[in-house]
């Protein structure tokens, strides 16, 4: 009789549970409400095997039996999912009490999880039925505790994810790529992305701002799309990593040549709740730095801002002595102070609409401009056997430039996991405008002018838009195996004028010179389709990758007073662009890797416009339209150990050739600046070589030395060679270099931590690759490629930060970071061995800039904040992707 009268009771709460469902309640068979018995619930936590601490964002997916109304039958399906909390917490409630179910948790690094589960209620027994709690201890069987779920890192996947802690690290190192974690970075904290380069393993900065990946150019990502900004335009603080990645799989952009990808992220967040930080720094020369950022998650939307403003000084010191091979021997020498003053804006915004759970819908943009003008003086000595004189060049230029960006993407999951489709549309647009004004007064030894003062004037302007259009298909299998395809295309249309005006008298009188001016534009259109397929056996993984591309140019050189226009046209024929990646997964966290791809570097539009530019008067330049693309075979082959916690090993030997590499030599021609000169003067131009090739072993190893000492090493020997016939000349230039980094990060005390990073590198041949920009777009001085440079030694490029954090219960943080750069002011030397000329220069930029930055970071990341109405329509439907 107890055990009937608590089975009335039991029954009685389940239909009192039914009785508040929403009217609009779909029912099952027997006209049993489905959420009549929803009151189970599993709870558990999800942890790093390794460390053991909780692992935050893993999906968990929970399936099981519902009814389907259109087949009157009961069919497997997601009846929820949610994400963990920080410190590994999940929750799934509303449960039935009856049934199997499988736990399903996911997460970018980590192994699988699935498991089994089943509620299965039972009436208390006659002997329990008389226990006045035993109603309750029945019902708290609903409520089930599942444990910690302890899981492990997939090293399966390292050709598309890198090994992770649960703790974020300055570092994380995969076998495909390197992930530098930019919010811990404290040297460069209020400046640009170009400072921050510097800190990155595998990467070198030039003293303009260009950076090179294993002494080559790499392409440029911004969010993992191209982009028309430059590294000096992309304020740090909006940054919230960077990734390094040596050999792009098909999947990823083919050009780049014998370099890799950057593809730096910028920050977002879409937790529910807002947050923000306000920062605002000052350096030693007087120049200032504000910015701010919010983010705000509410419901089925996540808005996000920033922006930055930010001041520059720039101070740099050109000594130059170069050696003419004449009859006699020429010497100049050039002694020129420059200073760089001017500043940057940058503002970004987006929103994501969740339109429901499989359906997301992004759109973002971005703006920035700037305004830098450059004051030089140079001094130049020129002297042979018989005769002399010295000359005195003043110039004043001014650089404006603005920057547009937009993106709209849309991405679709299916049910299954691992099954989605997306697709995005990118539109960029630079514009600027330039002027320069250059007086140059050349005197006998005895100081009497030689002749009238020489005066240029420039004025010029530039466009460059950029459309590119992207979608990808990902469909994971149950047997390991995932299939990936996609289509690209991408569009640049660039528009350039400059003219040039000189007067020979020094009267103010101009007259166009017309052999230095010019307008030109250009279309390049690439268009790119991929697939991969991955499978593996017990320890091996496989990627296959195929990808092919077609491009062509069509440029246009106007004349400017009057005349017939010069006009080429460039179609590249379809190439295709294999990858292979195989990863061998050994015992005790390491893994053996070797890849191989196939890429390309088509010439840029500076290499192949066939004009002359007198921008800068002593270096002239004039670009080669009979340019070929160039390929690059390059191989990989890898080994990475975790070895302990926080500590992670990466050995990795490379080889890559490439055919008609891209070069910059050097020639002598006639004066072109002037009408009629009878004079020479030495050009920049490009050219193919034959070949080239490089080939090394690359060392980096993350350590925790003690709970109080973090200590990175990056060491990387290479051999260069390049293979060239130019006019006049062949070269064989080969020669055996090494750069290494060291970033120590020392925890003084809580909240107290103090960075040095010391950069040191050997004699090494002029990185390949590129054109201009590349990063030093607003300070000038673009990547000199000469085939016949090099750079010498440079040893003792310290950095030194030390930052101090007080945070609050309320998450509330604030920091004070002061930083200086270039302790030792070291210079950057280079030679020039051409058959015209030897050069040796001596190039100082911007040392022992000291800096002080204050940020104030705020929020409330509360899931309750925003909470919605617990309607069923929004309780029941399967992947809940609001809970993230």
């Amino acid at each position: 009789m107890k055990k009937f009268l608590l089975a009335f009771i039991f029954l009685t709460i389940l239909n009192y549970t039914n009785a508040q469902m929403p009217s609009g309640t779909q029912r099952g068979p027997r006209n049993m409400s489905s959420g009549s018995m929803n009151v189970g619930r599993f709870y558990g936590k999800i942890v790093d095997k390794l460390t053991d601490k909780g692992i935050e964002s893993v999906t968990i997916q929970l399936k099981g039996n519902r009814y389907d109304s259109v087949s009157k039958k009961m069919r497997e399906a997601v009846l929820k999912t949610v994400f963990t909390e920080a410190n590994g917490d999940f929750n799934l409630e509303d449960l039935p009490i009856f049934g199997n179910f499988q736990l399903i948790a996911s997460a970018i690094g980590y192994k699988k999880i699935e498991k089994k589960l089943t509620f299965g209620i039972s009436f208390p027994s006659n002997g329990a039925a008389s226990d006045p709690n035993a109603m309750q201890q029945m019902m708290a069987l609903a409520d089930k505790d599942l444990g910690n779920f302890q899981m492990d890192v997939d090293a399966s996947y390292l050709g598309d994810v890198t090994i992770s802690t649960s703790s974020k690290q300055q570092f994380e190192l995969g076998i495909d790529r390197k992930i530098f974690n930019v919010d811990k970075s404290l040297v460069s904290a209020g400046q640009t992305a170009v400072e921050l380069m510097k800190t990155i393993p595998s990467l070198s900065v030039d003293i303009d701002g260009n950076v090179s990946l294993r002494n080559a150019a790499p392409t440029i990502f911004v969010d993992g799309r191209p982009t028309t900004l430059t590294l000096d335009q992309i304020p740090v603080d909006i940054i919230d990593k960077v990734e390094i990645i040596t050999n792009p799989s098909a999947k990823f952009d083919a050009s780049g040549g014998n370099a890799g990808i950057l593809n730096i992220i910028l920050k977002k967040n879409q937790k529910n709740g807002y947050n923000g930080n306000v920062r605002s720094g000052i350096d030693s020369r007087g120049r200032i730095n504000l910015g701010g950022d919010i983010n705000l998650r509410q419901n089925k939307l996540n808005v996000f801002a920033s922006g930055n403003y930010n001041q520059r000084k720039s101070i740099s010191t050109n000594l130059a002595h170069t050696t003419l091979f004449t009859n006699p021997d020429t010497t100049i020498a050039s002694a020129e102070n420059q200073t760089n003053i001017g500043y940057f804006a940058f503002f970004r915004g987006g929103i994501d609409f969740l339109v429901d759970n499989r359906n997301t819908i992004t759109l973002n943009g971005n703006f920035n401009r700037g305004n830098f003008k450059t004051d030089a003086l140079q001094n130049i000595d020129s002297a042979n056997t018989a005769k002399y004189s010295y000359s005195n060049r003043n110039s004043f230029s001014e650089f404006n430039f603005r920057n547009v960006g937009t993106q709209l993407s849309y991405k679709h999951n299916f049910p299954q996991t691992g099954h989605n489709i997306g697709a995005d549309i990118n539109y960029n647009l630079s514009s600027n405008t330039r002027s320069s004004d250059i007086s140059t007064q050349t005197f006998f030894p005895t100081g009497t002018p030689k002749n009238n003062k020489f005066l240029q004037r420039a004025d010029g302007s530039g466009k460059n838009e950029f459309f590119t259009f992207q979608s990808d298909y990902e469909r994971k299998y149950k047997n390991d195996t995932k299939f990936e395809a996609g289509v690209r295309a991408a569009v640049r249309n660039f528009e350039t004028e400059n003219l040039t005006y000189i007067d020979g008298s020094g009267s103010g009188n101009y007259t166009l010179n017309n052999r230095a001016s010019n307008k030109y534009k250009y279309t390049d259109k690439v268009y790119a389709v991929y697939t991969t397929y991955s499978f593996k056996t017990e320890t091996t993984n496989f990627q296959l990758g195929l990808r092919a591309e077609s491009s062509d140019y069509f440029g246009q050189l106007k004349t400017i007073a009057g005349g017939d226009s010069t006009s080429f046209s460039i179609k590249y024929p379809l190439s295709l662009f294999p990858s292979v990646f195989i990863t061998k997964r050994l015992q005790n966290k390491q893994d053996l890797q070797i890849n191989y791809s196939r890429r390309v570097n088509r010439p840029n539009f500076f290499q192949l416009l066939p004009s002359y530019d007198f921008t800068d008067p002593q270096n002239p330049s004039v670009g080669n339209p009979n340019l070929n693309p160039e390929f690059t075979h390059s191989f990989e082959f890898s080994y990475n150990n975790q070895y302990g916690k926080g500590s992670n090993f990466l050995a990795t030997t490379y080889f890559k050739y490439s055919e008609n590499l891209i070069t910059r030599y050097i020639y002598k021609d006639v004066n072109r600046n002037y009408k009629d000169a009878t004079d020479s003067l030495f050009y920049g131009s490009y050219i193919n070589a034959n070949n080239s090739y490089t080939y090394g072993l690359e060392l980096t190893n993350r350590m925790a030395v003690t709970k109080w000492w973090d200590l990175m090493l990056n060491f990387n020997l290479y051999n260069t060679q390049i293979n060239a016939v130019i006019p006049n000349q062949t070269i064989n230039n080969s020669l055996v270099s090494w750069n290494s980094k060291v970033n120590n990060t020392f925890k003084l005390s809580k909240g107290l931590n103090l960075q040095i990073n010391w950069d040191a590198r050997s004699k090494t041949i002029i990185p390949q690759g590129g054109g201009r920009g590349g990063g030093g777009g607003m300070f000038g001085g673009g990547n000199q490629t000469l085939a016949q440079g090099f750079t010498l030694p440079r040893y003792f490029d310290i950095d030194v930060s030390i930052r101090k954090e007080w945070t609050w219960k309320n998450g509330r943080t604030f920091a004070a970071n002061l930083s200086i750069n270039d302790i030792f002011a070291t210079h950057v030397f280079t030679e020039t061995n051409a058959i015209y000329f030897n050069q040796n220069t001596d190039r100082l930029r911007d040392p022992q800039v000291l800096r002080l930055n204050l940020s104030y970071r705020f929020g409330k990341l509360d899931f309750s904040l925003f909470k919605r109405k617990n309607t069923k329509a929004e309780q029941g439907g399967g992947m809940d992707m609001m809970g993230q």
